[in-house]
């Protein structure tokens, strides 16, 4: 079973082999050791999960500087990293040996890089001689929405994360797949970090069953992300529906005036569970194979009620 996983998910993201692992920061900080040296630097969004979400692994792990970028909805483009590069020989200043996007972009509600800002990002990159990584932790979530293969997405990068237990709904696992040479030294780093598991058929074979069973599905996720969000719109409820690309809809609480506690204490005496963001007053409804249609017209009752929205109508 963990070999078949493995298999499965390289030949899924157009990459020569893939290495099972716990989690998917597990896999992004794997990938970023496979990339470079200490001292070298790492360019990302800014709220990148990368970034903002890894406990400053990057550093921590890798022993890499980092250069955020600040992004549109989690993007950026070429001629950002083109002003950003250090092309150097200076033995003083750390050189720039990777870029790294997220696809979908948590931190911006779940949005899509479009295929085409992919391409360019990444030949201009391959120009200046970085490497490429693509947080894809929730790539095949980037590739129903947009209709494009996951391989054409991820196998334009040198290392790409994908995890088993956001969308695809298993219980833990998530792969980092590459060339096999980097997938080599990505073996030997695993043990290092401590990702090895003893049995690990037993969740790999969750992994198999979600790749048969839970990918086509991921548009019934997006669907009730955005059914979810034109209601919760329609109803009063602060959502900018045009950040509704897969299965994330972000409510604005802070336009009605709460901060993000108050409003998820609110909730959470409705029984709804919705989770704070880095935002300040910006809360996260996220869609998932638990969720089905009669929560979220539930949601669509008590969310309004437990804000107040109703009651200024």
């Amino acid at each position: 079973m963990h070999v078949t996983v493995k298999r499965r998910v390289a030949d899924l993201l157009g990459q020569e082999e893939s290495v099972f692992v716990p989690t998917a920061t597990m896999a992004n900080e794997i990938a970023l050791r496979t990339l470079s040296e200490p001292g070298d630097e790492l360019i990302a969004e800014e709220n990148a999960h990368i970034l903002l979400s890894e406990l400053g692994g990057p550093a921590v792990h890798a022993g890499v500087m980092t250069r955020p970028i600040r992004g549109r909805a989690g993007r950026f483009g070429p001629d950002e990293v083109q002003r950003m590069v250090r092309r150097t020989d200076a033995t003083h200043v750390p050189p720039t040996r990777v870029v790294a996007i997220e696809n979908t972009h948590n931190a911006s509600g779940g949005r899509v890089w479009p295929l085409e800002e992919i391409r360019a990002l990444v030949g201009a990159s391959r120009e200046l001689e970085l490497s490429v990584h693509l947080d894809g932790a929730r790539v095949l979530n980037a590739a129903v929405a947009s209709g494009v293969p996951a391989a054409e997405i991820a196998g334009q990068f040198d290392t790409v994360t994908l995890c088993l237990s956001k969308g695809l709904g298993c219980p833990l696992g998530a792969l980092v797949a590459g060339s096999g040479e980097l997938m080599r030294k990505a073996r030997r780093l695993k043990h290092q970090f401590g990702g090895a598991m003893r049995q690990a058929g037993i969740v790999a074979a969750a992994g198999i069953y979600a790749l048969d069973h839970n990918l086509e599905r991921l548009s019934d996720d997006h669907a009730r992300a955005r059914r979810l969000a034109e209601g919760l719109h329609a109803a009063g409820v602060p959502v900018d529906l045009e950040q509704v690309e897969t299965n994330f809809v972000q409510v604005d609480v802070g336009a009605l005036g709460l901060d993000g506690a108050d409003a998820l204490a609110r909730l959470a005496e409705e029984g709804i569970g919705l989770s704070g963001t880095a935002h300040p007053g910006l809360l996260r409804a996220v869609t998932h194979l638990d969720i089905g249609d009669e929560d979220i017209d539930r949601a669509l009752e008590l969310i309004p009620k437990a804000l107040g929205v109703l009651a200024r109508a």
